[in-house]
């Protein structure tokens, strides 16, 4: 078999992210074939005796698994946590696989999260070129209007990032708090809380209720579900 970027193996095993992977590798955790593994290095799936901490690596066969669930707040999007903070993960206590999250909500965001041990499906959907659309429901912590609203559709800089929504629609107007559709392809770090704070206006809730086709729908806060046959078929279709 040809020859693969370790941390490429390591994700199509479904032990962890590419980028998990590499930290794995400069602290020294991986060997391949009973020597220190480094940075760069590629495998022969099908020769190559990969481990980490010591414990032999398969790859895994080419069934794999994909779930939804509805993130409540409160949660990281991540496997653990040094500050002793709520994961996710906690939320899969019933699937047997060893699963992980494509791309984030941070703790105070909600919604619909995909879940799954294709790494290279995972890493398609996360790259912005892709131009996987998500949307997501946002309340205000204040009233705003269509005028305001069209400003927070506009670009804007922020740490040497430029930020932009793909449309912002409003949805209430409101006396103290509004509630909008923003949807996002970029999905760059606290995209639209980051926009509201560069127009001086903070967000209350934000919710994904769809990425791309899949909608999160009557999923209640916390339940998880396996992906439908048509639902991995789209995803898989995403080029």
């Amino acid at each position: 078999m040809e020859k693969m970027r370790l941390q490429k193996y390591f994700s199509e095993c479904g032990v962890m992210s590419r980028r998990a992977a590499e930290t794995a590798i400069t602290q020294g955790r991986v060997t391949i074939n009973n020597r220190k593994a480094e940075l760069g290095e590629s495998v022969d799936p099908d020769r190559d005796v990969v481990c980490l901490d010591g414990k032999p690596i398969a790859r895994r066969s080419t069934e794999y698994s994909y779930y939804m669930l509805h993130k409540p707040r409160g949660y990281i999007t991540t496997l653990s946590d040094e500050k002793g903070r709520k994961c996710v993960t906690e939320l899969l206590t019933d699937i047997e696989e060893r699963v992980y999250p494509v791309g984030r909500l941070d703790y105070n965001s909600e919604g619909l999260l995909i879940f799954t041990n294709d790494g290279a499906l995972a890493n398609r959907l996360m790259h912005p070129g892709h131009g996987v659309k998500k949307t997501y429901i946002v309340v205000s912590d204040s009233a705003i209007d269509d005028i305001t609203a069209m400003e927070l559709a506009k670009p804007v800089e922020c740490d040497g990032e430029t930020l932009k929504a793909d449309s912002v629609e409003l949805i209430s107007p409101g006396d103290k708090h509004s509630v909008l559709k923003i949807v996002l392809s970029e999905g760059k770090n606290r995209e639209i809380r980051r926009i509201f704070e560069a127009n001086g206006l903070s967000v209350r809730r934000l919710k994904r209720i769809s990425m791309g086709k899949l909608e999160l729908g009557d999923l209640k806060k916390g339940e998880v579900r396996k992906l439908t046959a048509k639902e991995v078929t789209y995803l898989k279709s995403i080029k």
